[in-house]
């Protein structure tokens, strides 16, 4: 195993995280302080309904290149003493023994190619209970196995040359190092492959359907997994022998930034999606929510997340065009509370937590010739809002919620925590910092390397967004309402979706 070098006063440590929409990175020094960063936007793939995907190599890769040498014309590439990366995740991305892909990445639950397996899986392992036992969640849209299973099946040339498969941050740790590993907290969103009670891989359940691929090394995020290879410091800029440490899906690497660590902390992600994790001190389990591995040697976590969120409102913007966004944003706070009778379900890609189901659509009720765009904003919003509460009071039944923390793209928008907080009746604290996972990325870089102890934390208190009590009558009603929409129109939604 690699050992770290000193550090010294013109340390910087470097974090990474390939997002859903684009990809960060971050330099930090051993304190904290950001000294540069560099983004590049991108779009995922949707070939068909249910599929969505990345080109890991043209995408991944091509940016994370273009980033480091970027950073590294502003700051020696000597100064860089640790990178880690994380990413959007699970996904499921297939390569050849030189880490080549073999096809486009499958992306977590908002690909939904694999479901029809579920059934067949869950009798493979013993039932959907015996899962559910031993991984803390049942099979859904969102395991990474099934994934795999699904290219074994219907793309039999491309497995049968397979020889590694990846999430988006393991791929390209294997393209900096040589190394194939995988950390605990994804390998526990690999169902059926990973045991979350003992944080160990299952192998008479990975091994029928990973065949001859072997599973990856199991590390923690923030451990040492290798050094820069000559051949990546060429194409990154990177000096070779850099040290790079394990990272994790990105939620987690951004709830590992904003100081999510103690038991009863939830970090609430406003992104493309919504997503929800909590901190556990000790094991627990519900049916719709996700136990996984934590960040730290054996800590573990409850996990939520919607299919769509940020994304509605991105279209949203896209579709009415003309003015800025901020003075759609203008229009929608000139909308009361309650958007005039209007309510939107916010299933734009079907649905993840709580409803898991992938043939649900988005709606749009009470529309009328009296709702303007600033509703259908504020509707957007609200309709999060109401997804929000639905979640937060499954985790609450599974594990007290002691602390929000509120983090992401979307907390810059005064308007939607505002009304996230008015609809769940919580306050919600937004970190000073708000650069997200790449900053904890960057944290794990600098632990790694020994310019911190393992316990530092760099998340500094910002705002909090109080709920106004004069709302919580009317969300209060709002919510039963949203509550019986779905089941009223689940019908008519899937029929629909037979058409699509």
């Amino acid at each position: 195993m690699p050992h770290a070098q000193p550090a010294t006063s013109a340390s910087l440590f470097l974090g990474i995280d390939i997002g859903t929409g684009s990809t960060k990175a971050v330099l930090a020094d051993a304190d904290g302080t950001i000294v540069a960063t560099a983004t590049r936007g991108h779009a995922m793939s949707l070939p068909g309904p249910g599929l969505a995907e990345f080109d890991a190599e043209a995408v991944w890769w091509s940016e994370i290149c273009e980033l480091t040498r970027e950073l590294t014309t502003q700051h020696p590439a000597a100064s860089i003493l640790a990178v880690t990366v994380s990413g959007l995740g699970p996904t499921m991305l297939v390569t050849d023994e030189n880490f080549s892909p073999l096809r486009p990445a499958i992306l977590y639950g908002i690909d939904t190619r694999a479901v029809e397996l579920i059934p067949e899986i869950e009798a493979a392992c013993g039932g959907a209970d015996a899962i559910f036992a031993r991984a803390g969640k049942h099979l859904s849209s969102q395991a990474a196995g099934l994934k795999l299973e699904w290219i074994k099946r219907h793309e039999p040339d491309v497995f049968a040359r397979t020889r590694h498969w990846f999430n988006a941050h393991t791929y390209i740790d294997a393209r900096l190092t040589g190394e194939y590993v995988l950390d605990h907290h994804t390998a526990s969103q690999c169902d059926p492959f990973y045991d979350v009670t003992t944080q160990s891989w299952i192998p008479e359940w990975a091994d029928p359907i990973s065949a001859h691929v072997p599973l990856p090394r199991l590390v923690w995020p923030g451990e040492v997994i290798g050094r820069i290879t000559p051949a990546a410091a060429a194409a990154t800029g990177l000096a070779p022998g850099t040290l790079v440490a394990a990272g994790t899906v990105d939620a987690w690497a951004e709830a590992f930034s904003a100081g999510i660590t103690e038991p009863g902390d939830l970090m609430l992600m406003y992104g493309s999606t919504m997503f929800m994790v909590q901190v556990l001190d000790q094991f627990a389990a519900h049916p719709i929510l996700w136990t996984t591995s934590g960040v730290t040697p054996g800590s573990l976590t409850l996990a939520a997340g919607m299919a769509t969120s940020g994304s509605i409102t991105t279209w949203l913007r896209d579709l009415l065009g003309g003015d800025s966004f901020e003075t759609l944003i203008a229009d929608a706070e000139a909308v009361p509370p309650g958007c005039d009778g209007l309510l939107l379900l916010p299933y734009f890609q079907g649905e993840r937590t709580p409803i898991f189901d992938p043939l649900a659509s988005g709606a749009i009720l009470g529309l009328g010739l009296r709702h303007g765009r600033g509703h259908l904003l504020r509707a957007t919003y609200e309709g999060i809002g109401l997804a929000v509460r639905h979640i937060v009071e499954f985790l609450e039944a599974a594990a007290p919620v002691r602390r929000i923390v509120a983090v992401g793209g979307g907390t810059q928008s005064a308007l939607w925590t505002q009304i996230v907080s008015d609809i769940t009746g919580r306050e919600q604290e937004i970190p000073e910092q708000a650069v997200g996972a790449a900053y904890g990325d960057a944290l794990w870089s600098a632990i790694a390397a020994g310019a911190v102890p393992s316990d530092t934390r760099w998340a500094r208190a910002g705002r909090v967004v109080t709920p106004r009590p004069e709302c919580a009558a009317l969300y209060r009603e709002r919510f039963e309402t949203y509550l019986g929409a779905y089941p009223a129109l689940k019908a008519t939604m899937h029929r629909l979706a037979g058409e699509a």
